[in-house]
């Protein structure tokens, strides 16, 4: 059986589930509820997570964004129209389409700069919105198939089907311990939101002490994370380095 009628097979498996369907409604809803928050706080004029401060990674981008003038309440209308989209079911793809990009930019920035504040609920939206896009296969596979293929009438499809489907939910959930886990230990060390937040994750040690440093360089002496991040690699280097160092 071809790749195209095996996805077809499985998409309409997914579309007639009434579970799925409610997950479906869950992912626009929450997606919706995210942006137009995220998005009428740049349409007021204020700043986005205003609290923190000006020489935080995050901050200074956010400080920069926010004098740019118009640019900046068109990104949140930007949000607020994918949020409008989404909730209405005839523009749902659209709305997740335009949805996307915006998602993703967040998503990489936030790892960029390693910022607490997003880095895993971006995640979770970027997977949510790919959810959607999938949930909606059968509107834009004309891109995979090409022109010669089939015919491509939108599906409509009544979710009769109420199993539970546990491993679907299964795997959500996997998903979602995943990323708190896999974010949780994937950094040896963060700026956090504050110095006295970034203070927290080292001891006494010596390499505690390089750490504490490291949380200077970021919030009190506002350096580019990535020179403080250097720094505190090549201090660690020279105290593995030197086998009689104190610890």
């Amino acid at each position: 059986m071809p790749l195209l009628q095996k996805l077809d097979q499985f998409h309409l498996s997914i579309r007639s589930n009434r579970w799925h369907f409610y997950f479906y409604l869950f992912c626009r809803l929450s997606l919706a509820l995210g942006f137009v928050i995220a998005g009428m706080v740049k349409i007021l004029g204020e700043r986005f997570a205003s609290g923190l401060s000006e020489i935080h990674p995050m901050g200074t981008y956010l400080v920069a964004l926010y004098h740019t003038g118009f640019y900046y309440p068109m990104i949140g209308v930007a949000q607020v129209i994918a949020a409008v989209l989404l909730l209405l079911h005839r523009t749902t793809l659209l709305g997740a389409m335009i949805y996307f990009p915006i998602i993703l930019n967040i998503w990489m920035l936030s790892i960029a700069v390693r910022f607490d504040g997003s880095y895993v609920s971006s995640t979770l939206m970027v997977l949510a919105n790919l959810y959607l896009l999938a949930y909606n296969y059968d509107r834009w596979k004309i891109i995979l198939a090409g022109k010669k293929s089939g015919n491509f009438s939108v599906l409509e499809v009544s979710a009769k089907n109420s199993k539970f489907p546990l491993g679907f939910f299964g795997f959500v959930t996997g998903c979602i311990i995943s990323v708190i886990v896999v974010f949780q230990f994937a950094y040896e060390v963060m700026p956090k939101n504050s110095h006295y937040e970034c203070l927290t994750q080292f001891d006494e040690s010596e390499l505690g002490q390089i750490g504490k440093e490291f949380c200077e360089c970021v919030h009190r002496i506002g350096k580019p994370l990535d020179q403080c991040l250097e720094n505190f690699e090549l201090s660690k280097k020279l105290i593995r380095s030197n086998p009689d160092s104190s610890t």
